[in-house]
């Protein structure tokens, strides 16, 4: 079975749009020719791989295997371009990172401020995802690396992980606040609290998520679009809000008048991973940024 490079590229892009005038479009193609590139993949595959219905193109259950496939090929096609362009050298290519919420604002940005600083040819895509997207992303090739802070135990599956830092949640208040001066308190406690929330974050939907586990809806009064701005909205007395003790620490060094009150949860305790399918196959700059990521937290510890 021979299969056409183009042909798993417009096959991606269709899934991605999942309409075949946009898809046609990513893929330099008329939608004409996607239309009939598409009806000769099905019937070398024999397999139909997308329904059509009124919203668009819906992957199959073909389609979604051959999904998986597609990515994985073309990512590895990138790879060895990139690792022949570069010459053997860690100082160009491209690699994409999905990471969730917490590394994105706390770590990443001076980790890779490092890695880029010597590298102006390298070049990379950074999403932010759940952590069940950054490990299904990793998984089906869609990301090269993710990047998570999870509760412990984290099991990666087939992946491989190293975990290099930790970090924990917790319950952040205003100076002055009747928790102010209490070491730790139960999540469960804090949930009749009003809250401070981060807008569209994964660290929000997981607070979430755990204040409905103990039967709970969460009250959370403003939606800020970042961790400064929440602990400004705390310490104005807007609210209480969780957030990763480093980060609330910070902010407190800062000069914000903030309390930290340690959660006992258990999973108030965060790992954070780096992910990958096979570090030997990733590409030679995306390999050199996981050194520098783990010798940066290293640095930190310290």
């Amino acid at each position: 079975m021979h299969f056409d490079l183009a042909d798993l590229r417009l096959f991606v892009c269709l899934a991605e749009f999942k309409n075949l005038t946009r898809g046609a479009s990513a893929a330099a193609l008329s939608p004409a020719a996607a239309s009939s590139r598409l009806k000769a993949l099905e019937g070398q595959l024999n397999a139909r791989l997308f329904y059509r219905d009124s919203r668009g193109l819906v992957l199959t259950h073909a389609g979604d295997m051959l999904l998986r496939h597609a990515r994985a090929i073309l990512r590895q096609v990138e790879h060895v371009r990139n690792d022949f362009l570069s010459l053997s050298s860690d100082t160009q290519g491209h690699f994409r990172i999905f990471a969730n919420t917490t590394p994105i604002t706390e770590f990443l940005p001076a980790a890779l401020g490092v890695f880029m600083k010597d590298r102006p040819n390298v070049t990379v895509d950074i999403q932010e995802r759940n952590t069940r997207e950054v490990v299904r992303g990793v998984s089906d090739s869609a990301a090269d690396v993710g990047v998570l802070s999870v509760p412990s135990p984290f099991d990666s599956g087939d992946l491989q992980s190293r975990m290099f830092s930790t970090d924990r949640l917790v319950l952040v208040v205003p100076t002055g606040h009747a928790l102010d001066g209490q070491a730790t308190i139960p999540f469960e406690e804090a949930t009749s609290l009003p809250h401070v929330g981060f807008r569209d974050s994964t660290l929000q939907s997981y607070i979430v998520e755990r204040a409905s586990a103990l039967n709970r809806k969460l009250t959370t009064r403003v939606l800020m679009s970042s961790y400064e701005t929440m602990c400004g909205m705390i310490a104005a007395g807007v609210g209480v809000g969780v957030l990763p003790e480093s980060c609330a620490n910070r902010y407190i060094r800062a000069g914000m008048p903030l309390t930290v009150v340690r959660l006992s949860d258990a999973w108030s305790i965060r790992e954070r991973h780096i992910i990958y399918r096979d570090l030997d196959a990733l590409p030679l700059c995306a390999r050199a940024f996981v050194d520098t990521l783990i010798e940066q937290q290293a640095v930190a510890r310290d």
